[in-house]
């Protein structure tokens, strides 16, 4: 069978695409050990050089008698408690990564907004099945919670944000949150969200190849977190969101998802979905945006994706603007506020 018509690749991001093919084989399970081995992001340590940014790692105990990892980062000099909470869940397809993968991000708003940063290491698949990594990152939301008043942040003012698996386990953490009555999530930032397992959509079926987390890598995430459960009527829907049947209650959120991506329909579906259970969802289709494009630098499309996050995230985190005092000040002037210049 041939593969289906599809949006084509950004030129930038083609042209990376092309001069290093291995962003596009897929992954198997027997690849699984050397794609941990492989990391695009900076050492922590040099990303928090000369930034006046202090870290500390906090062992947190399980439901299940295990102990995850959170990394909390802030400013040195912080002390406002009111400041913003940031719980961030790394990417990597349910099966790599640690809790400094794109850390970078969100480490924008700790300087930004002075806001209290913490990124959780869950547990990989698939030696840590559904439901472990859901669980770890909501044990992490609630230690997190728990320790607004000793970490320097209101617990009313929490941002809960991940990247593609990490985008689908901020979702699942939300709707845990909801039904367990658990802690107050303000806002959720869901980027390239990976939210279903059924491997249904179009674009699923468009991008089986040609660039980075391809169809063939998405079932092997999937098959890795869901073992022999995976697309059938047995997944819950804390692991695969997509399948919640009711999404009212959760947070305001942000969606964002390349054209060109397994993830552009679901990533969709979900936002529309939303909006029909009356959430505000700002959402954000990038023209020839693969998987993960935003993090590529140089590429003017990548970087209009990144300051939409940033945009999104400054108009939530910073304290509201006094309107009533400005419309005061503007109505008490003697010419009036349509002759001023």
């Amino acid at each position: 069978m041939t593969t289906p018509a599809r949006p084509p690749l950004d030129p930038a991001l083609a042209t990376i695409v092309e001069m290093v093919p291995a962003l596009s084989a897929p992954l198997t399970l027997e690849g699984i050990a050397a794609s941990r081995a492989t990391s695009f992001d900076p050492p922590i340590d040099d990303l928090l050089s000369g930034r006046g940014l202090v870290r500390s790692d906090h062992t947190v105990q399980t439901a299940d008698g295990g102990q995850i990892l959170v990394s909390v980062i802030a400013r040195a000099e912080h002390g406002d408690p009111s400041a913003p909470g940031v719980l961030w869940i790394h990417g990597g397809g349910m099966v790599a990564g640690d809790r400094h993968s794109g850390v970078a991000l969100p480490l924008q708003w700790v300087e930004e907004h002075d806001a209290v940063l913490a990124s959780v290491e869950y547990r990989l698949a698939p030696e840590h099945p559904d439901p472990i990594p859901v669980e770890d990152c909501y044990t992490a939301l609630c230690w997190f919670s728990a320790h607004a008043e000793d970490l320097g942040f209101d617990p009313e003012r929490l941002l809960l944000a991940g990247g593609s698996a990490g985008g689908g386990l901020a979702a699942g953490v939300a709707l845990l949150a909801r039904d367990r009555r658990g802690p107050q999530i303000a806002w959720q930032l869901l980027q390239c969200p990976m939210l279903d397992d059924r491997d249904r959509t179009v674009s699923s079926h468009q991008f089986v190849d040609g660039g980075p987390w391809p169809r063939r890598s998405n079932q092997t995430g999937w098959r890795a977190l869901l073992g022999d459960r995976v697309g059938g009527p047995e997944v819950s829907h804390y692991a695969a969101p997509a399948r919640a049947a009711d999404l009212t209650g959760l947070p305001p959120t942000f969606i964002d998802v390349g054209d060109a991506e397994v993830f552009r329909d679901e990533a969709v579906e979900y936002a529309s979905r939303l909006w029909r259970a009356g959430v505000n969802c700002e959402l954000h289709v990038w023209p020839g945006g693969f998987h993960g494009f935003s993090n590529v630098p140089g590429v003017p499309v990548a970087e209009s994706a990144t300051r939409a996050i940033h945009d999104w995230v400054r108009r939530r985190l910073q304290p509201p603007l006094d309107l009533s005092a400005q419309l005061f000040a503007a109505s008490s002037s003697p010419v009036g506020p349509e002759l001023e210049s």
